[in-house]
């Protein structure tokens, strides 16, 4: 039987790739490098199947000029902003995601962030680095507790749940944004708010576990921030799309925030060079799941929803 053949379009785990190759007809991008729309309107008459990442784009206009060999796009990420999945559905194109694998991942990196941000680990790294730590006294590098602290998140998904399950183990007070609320037996606790004013007024930290959505881009703007708790520190882990940069600054210039954690940006990949220059904004590139452990999980979920396609079922993602 001839195998369906399959586009990989970057360079994914050892174990995905080996897995891949035992099962499809498989060619990978050992270039790692993103794929662009012209390899993607051609990969659409050469292959049945493709396991993008978030950073190959199917918009509109780029699915309008596939080919209708392409069936399935099996994204190995959670979110898919990168996917017009209207315009995915009108050509008959299968899409699904990889939910569950890496919450932890993204949750560990989440606390990192908030912790780092916290006790200014940015500027405590860079003094000890480069030999300037000469001194000691009670105010110096003084920050902000986050044990029994109030922490609001904003998106009580799989990703959110994740971090309040960490959070509760420094006492803190949790406080949540959801488009419902949860069971009791999800919440844990956990006080609902049902709008986000609501509840940026008690959030000391706030942590960002939404998608990017038309609703949600530039969630976090001027007039939220301003609602904010004076020195509050926000964390992103999410979509740099939700948080309006520019207005990120001016909270922090007016000290409405003291500090930000970002693992992503309004740009990517690349950043925003405007936040360099302050050691109270800690940035990550985008590594919320990387994980060799997540990594595998997140391949495997790809591929788990190929063979169900592949075998005439409906893969356990299916958007």
């Amino acid at each position: 039987m001839t195998k369906p053949r399959l586009w990989i379009t970057r360079r994914l785990s050892d174990a995905t790739l080996e897995r891949a190759a035992r099962d499809y007809d498989v060619v990978i991008n050992h270039e790692d490098t993103p794929g662009t729309a012209e390899e993607l309107i051609a990969a659409s008459a050469e292959f049945d199947a493709i396991i993008p990442c978030h950073s190959e784009h199917f918009s509109a206009d780029v699915v309008a000029q596939f080919s209708d060999r392409l069936k399935i796009v099996a994204n190995h990420s959670v979110g898919v902003d990168h996917c017009d999945l209207p315009a995915l559905k009108a050509r008959g194109i299968a899409v699904t995601n990889t939910p569950d694998v890496l919450s932890d991942a993204t949750a560990e990196l989440a606390m990192l962030l908030m912790l780092g941000t916290a006790r200014h680990a940015v500027a405590g790294d860079r003094i000890v680095r480069t030999g300037a730590w000469d001194s000691w006294s009670p105010a110096f590098m003084v920050g902000k507790q986050v044990t029994g602290a109030r922490l609001g998140i904003i998106g009580m998904g799989r990703v959110g749940r994740a971090f309040a399950a960490k959070a509760r183990g420094f006492d803190m007070e949790i406080h949540y944004y959801n488009r419902s609320a949860l069971p009791a037996d999800q919440a844990q606790g956990a006080i609902y708010h049902d709008s986000v004013e609501s509840l940026l007024g008690v959030a000391d930290f706030l942590s960002l576990h939404c998608p990017a959505t038309p609703d949600t881009i530039n969630l976090m703007n001027a007039d939220r921030f301003a609602l904010l708790p004076e020195g509050a520190v926000v964390v992103n882990t999410a979509r740099g799309a939700l948080v309006d940069e520019a207005a990120l600054l001016d909270a922090m210039a007016t000290g409405r925030v003291a500090a930000a954690g970002l693992d992503c940006f309004q740009v990517e990949p690349g950043g925003n060079p405007a936040f360099a220059a302050h050691e109270n904004i800690f940035m990550l590139p985008h590594i919320g799941s990387a994980t060799r452990k997540t990594r595998d999980a997140m391949g495997f979920r790809a591929l788990d929803n190929l063979d169900a396609f592949f075998a005439g079922q409906t893969p356990g993602d299916l958007l």
